[in-house]
């Protein structure tokens, strides 16, 4: 009888009456990738905490808690979480990459460097490191470092999305590389070509490198993909201003003015096309500025011109 008896537990999970830790673990997952992340959250917190088995502190159990609070857009929980994790689970690559990424995408850059370069000593190659550490410099403006790993990252993986082809862009062009911006971002747009942002730093590529025709086509481009971007067409304005076209400056100028009348930029523009052939009109667009109030640069430039 008390053989019978301590079989039951045996047959019961044999037939599915007791649940086995793979199953709890499988329910929850299901429970995530239907998107019900607060009840994820829930069963996958009853396998980690609920009984006292070292073994069900698993890393891909915290680390799919850890994607139910970003999904719930939690991130703080979500880094608490893939710290705890990291206690037990020191050298596990998929959740250093989670706790990398996290900390890099709410501006605790020194910690994701630390994290994204503990992944390299484990793995040297690994692409999301590359690419991670590549953005971070980026965004601190070591622009040097940026283009180290993001040659690195994109030798490794050349059909990479068309972002990282154009952050690079841009890192060759905050170092002056007008060449190499340029090759970058055509490469981006081969990819992509839809995306005003390449365009306009095509345009900017093609700027530095005296190419101011070129320049302007592509800018062309990048306003017809994006028109609803009053910016760009205050950067046409400028630009042409600077060709001394002033007749195209001014008249793309009141293009703006028309959709937006306070426009302190366009209301500038116009200040600097006619400052020498109608220096009364011109003053008038500053007066303009001045009197909208807003403390902004173009504000306190106005009234210092104004002054004279």
């Amino acid at each position: 009888m008390v053989g019978l008896l301590c079989a039951i537990p045996v047959q019961a999970k044999w037939f599915g009456l007791i649940s086995t830790d793979r199953d709890e673990f499988v329910n929850a997952r299901q429970t995530y990738n239907n998107g019900q992340y607060e009840q994820a959250i829930q069963e996958l917190s009853d396998y980690i905490y609920k009984t006292k088995n070292i073994k069900r502190r698993e890393a891909r159990a915290y680390r799919l808690l850890g994607l139910s609070y970003e999904q719930l857009n939690q991130p703080d929980k979500a880094l608490e979480i893939y710290l705890e994790a990291l206690e037990f689970h020191q050298k596990n690559i998929p959740l250093l990459l989670s706790a990398a990424s996290l900390y890099e995408r709410t501006g605790l850059i020194d910690q994701s460097i630390e994290l994204y370069n503990r992944v390299l000593q484990l793995e040297p190659d690994n692409a999301d490191a590359l690419a991670g550490l590549a953005n971070n410099y980026l965004q601190m403006g070591f622009y040097s470092q940026s283009v180290s790993y993001y040659a690195q990252y994109l030798q490794q993986n050349p059909q990479a999305d068309a972002i990282h082809r154009a952050r690079l862009a841009y890192a060759f062009f905050k170092q002056r590389d007008f060449k190499n911006a340029f090759i970058q971002i055509t490469l981006a747009k081969e990819q992509d070509s839809d995306v005003s942002d390449y365009w306009l730093l095509s345009a900017r590529a093609y700027k530095g490198m005296q190419m101011t025709q070129q320049a302007l086509g592509d800018l062309d481009i990048a306003i017809w993909l994006n028109p609803e971007q009053i910016e760009l067409r205050i950067i046409k304005s400028m630009w042409l201003y600077q060709l001394k076209e002033n007749d195209a400056s001014v008249q793309e100028a009141r293009a703006i003015l028309q959709e937006q009348p306070n426009n302190e930029l366009a209301l500038f523009m116009m200040y600097l096309n006619l400052r020498n052939s109608k220096p009364k009109q011109a003053r008038q667009y500053l007066q303009k500025i001045k009197d909208l109030n807003n403390d902004s640069f173009a504000y306190r430039v106005a009234d210092k011109l104004l002054q004279k």
